[in-house]
């Protein structure tokens, strides 16, 4: 069996290669990938493998992106940190669903699954997992470390995320500020594009907490928020309407 692991971080993936080995050493790793563009990449340059381990939380978004890019044709066990998901949905509808920290056994079990099924219900599984993207969820809750602690915030608290010299931040809507350790990239996947705007390469900032915006030289915007920020927040000429828009849009 040759199989390609779709797993972000390394000490992850290097564990889920021991245990794989550990349940059947013939098996073949072929290669992991770290992200939807890396993995829908791989898939169409290279022979599709007979199974894929897919992380469902990658670094530039939702696992279920790529099956909006293109159709898979193999099966997939799926695998995440999170029990956020309907986790009876998944069983049914792939291979399998494991929790991390894996344990070998639950490896052990998903491929003697597979290894039961037929071709007629590998088809039929193939149909239902291009139906199998659930709707967007959005955190209202982040979980920011702190020493050896970790602070929940609600989302509506914060007023925007700042970057400068490869340090992020997360200013609250009380002037608090808190570093973060991803990057505005990968914070940006993850929010709600009705609540948070990349304004440009240092900012995202909160839809409500946007207090007054000035039409400055070519055109761009100067943003005023609920805080004091680090610097001057502009919004680019071509970005100008398309912020507006955002700023003033209808929220259900």
């Amino acid at each position: 069996m040759k199989v390609l692991i779709v797993e972000d971080e390394t000490a992850a993936y290097e564990n889920l290669v021991d245990i794989i080995r550990e349940v059947d050493s013939d098996i073949e790793i072929l290669g992991n990938t770290e992200s939807v563009d890396q993995t829908v990449k791989w898939l169409r340059s290279n022979p599709l493998p007979d199974l894929i381990f897919m992380d469902i939380h990658l670094s530039d978004g939702s696992a279920f992106a790529i099956f909006e890019e293109m159709e898979v044709e193999t099966p997939i066990i799926f695998t995440t940190a999170y029990d956020e998901y309907a986790i009876e949905a998944f069983k049914l509808n792939s291979v399998d669903y494991l929790l991390k920290p894996i344990k070998s056994e639950e490896i052990k079990r998903a491929l003697q699954k597979l290894n039961k099924w037929t071709r007629t219900e590998v088809v039929e599984y193939l149909t239902r997992l291009t139906q199998l993207s659930p709707a967007q969820r959005y955190k209202d809750k982040l979980l920011i470390p702190i020493h050896d602690k970790l602070l929940p915030v609600k989302m509506s608290d914060i007023s925007c995320f700042y970057t400068t010299d490869k340090v992020t931040k997360i200013i609250m809507k009380d002037g608090k500020e808190y570093p973060y350790s991803k990057t505005l990239e990968q914070i940006s996947s993850s929010l709600n594009p009705v609540d948070f705007c990349r304004a440009n390469k240092q900012f995202i900032i909160s839809r409500d907490s946007v207090i007054n915006i000035t039409i400055w030289f070519d055109n761009r915007l100067l943003i005023t928020l609920d805080i004091e920020t680090p610097e001057r927040i502009y919004i680019s000429k071509n970005k100008a309407a398309e912020f507006k828009m955002w700023v003033v849009q209808d929220v259900e």
